[in-house]
């Protein structure tokens, strides 16, 4: 993880951009090309605060570690939860007591890696525009932290991990986790010419919906093709909340997005798309003889989107990114309560 933007500062064997030559507590810095002076030492402005990457990790990887969106480990959680829930619904339909350990650990190491490798990706593809936007204008690429040559070095580096993590499950499961890679190929494109992008994301990341059933069962079943639909809701709702954040850059950088699209009704969207994805799900757990505990667990799960909704506010941008990190609790109440009922069944 070394291939920096080949110009350095004068007297200095440093890469330029990196400011290792800056003394101790000073701003560091890089001009773009238009002349604008961004500040890089610094964490980007949705990072977790305070997170490794921000502390500890080495100055050369922190923009490899950035581009990767290690330090919004929401990313992953929200890619992850969808695995889990499906390996939760196959253990309910196999009757046994709780999902494969092994396929959880692999689709959690898959999930960090294939997270990395889609933003990396969205990043290299949206370089010019993420320049646009404030909250995007610091990215590694953008900001000229990381050169065009290292992020794909890096993206093919992570797709190598996520095969690797692929070719542990079986057949089918392997297949239909290749069979995701034009869908994850086409969402960096669907902003410019859809107004609905957050569709397209939502088919890329519910794709584990699939994959935990795939992986237990080498086939696919209406229960799970139920819980990719409701996934894909659940997703465009979250997303549209976060996209909430975006509006005025997005309008001025000609970027479409749901929250756009649903303008002054944009809670309404999103309790329409949170409606389905409760129904789409329950109707997944009716398939598999789902008991109380299970039931439980989505209806709490739909109370806390519920709150979502309530408190989603397009004028409030930081609350609309807590309020889209808070979807991985909603994921989890789900995924422990699909774990609560399959441990009844020991």
């Amino acid at each position: 993880m070394s291939d920096w933007p080949a110009e350095n500062r004068p007297g200095s064997g440093t890469p330029a951009g990196t400011g290792a030559d800056l003394p101790e507590g000073a701003d560091r810095q890089r001009r773009t090309g238009s002349g604008d002076v961004l500040p890089i030492g610094r964490a980007l402005p949705d990072a977790v605060r305070g997170h490794w990457v921000d502390r500890v990790a080495p100055e050369a990887w922190r923009p490899y570690l950035r581009l990767a969106r290690i330090e919004r480990p929401i990313g992953w959680w929200l890619l992850l939860l969808p695995c889990w829930w499906s390996a939760a619904l196959a253990a309910l339909a196999a009757g046994r007591g709780a999902p494969d350990p092994w396929h959880c650990l692999l689709f959690l190491v898959g999930a960090i890696a294939m997270r990395g490798a889609g933003s990396t990706y969205n990043d290299i593809v949206d370089r010019d525009l993420d320049g646009r936007v404030e909250r995007t204008r610091l990215r590694p690429l953008p900001s000229g932290q990381v050169s065009l040559k290292g992020a794909l070095t890096f993206l093919a580096l992570q797709c190598l991990v996520g095969l690797a993590v692929l070719l542990q499950f079986n057949g089918f499961a392997i297949a239909t986790g290749f069979a995701s890679i034009g869908i994850v190929g086409l969402y960096p494109f669907m902003k410019r010419i859809f107004w609905l992008p957050q569709i397209v994301l939502g088919l890329a990341f519910a794709w584990g919906a699939l994959m935990g059933w795939a992986a237990a069962f080498g086939a696919l079943s209406p229960a799970a093709l139920l819980l990719y639909a409701g996934a894909i809701a659940w997703v465009v709702g979250y997303d549209t909340i976060y996209a909430l954040q975006d509006i005025e850059d997005d309008e001025i950088a000609g970027i479409k997005s749901s929250a756009r699209f649903f303008g002054d009704h944009v809670r309404s969207g999103i309790a329409v798309c949170y409606v389905l994805a409760v129904l789409l799900i329950a109707a997944s757990l009716a398939r598999v003889g789902a008991g109380i505990l299970g039931f439980l667990g989505l209806g709490l799960f739909s109370l806390h989107l519920a709150w979502q909704v309530l408190r989603a506010d397009p004028a409030d941008g930081a609350r609309a990114l807590r309020l889209f990190r808070a979807n991985r609790d909603a994921g989890l109440i789900l995924f422990a309560g699909l774990v609560a009922d399959a441990s009844l069944r020991l």
